[in-house]
């Protein structure tokens, strides 16, 4: 998954009437932007666990088991990421979460 560079790696302070714009509602965007952010956390674990499975062993004795220093360098990386919260909020802002609810598909003529 690329990750934007313009993307905070941390917290950073919002207005809260920035997320409005978009649904006219701050709940109905907070509630849009955590179902993004689990998308992201999922993608980004199927990644990272993906890439951690090429190191797998089939060993079950503690003592042969070692530290792989590309292994770990991996998730590093992976940890140095922003946060899935942080990606989610960011798509949000700039308008590239494509969403729908329920009452407007009901009300689309079939």
């Amino acid at each position: 998954m690329k990750t934007p560079n313009n993307v905070p790696a941390s917290i950073v302070t919002r207005n809260m009437s920035d997320f409005t714009h978009e649904t006219g509602n701050v709940y109905e965007s907070i509630a849009i932007i955590s179902k993004r952010a689990n998308q992201i956390s999922v993608k980004l674990k199927e990644e990272l666990n993906s890439k951690l499975a090429e190191f797998a062993t089939t060993v079950d004795n503690l003592e042969e088991v070692f530290e792989n220093r590309e292994q770990i360098e991996i998730s590093k990386h992976y940890e140095r990421l922003p946060k899935p919260t942080n990606l989610a909020v960011e798509e949000f802002l700039e308008g590239k979460v494509h969403f729908h609810t329920p009452a407007e598909e009901e009300q689309k003529p079939e």
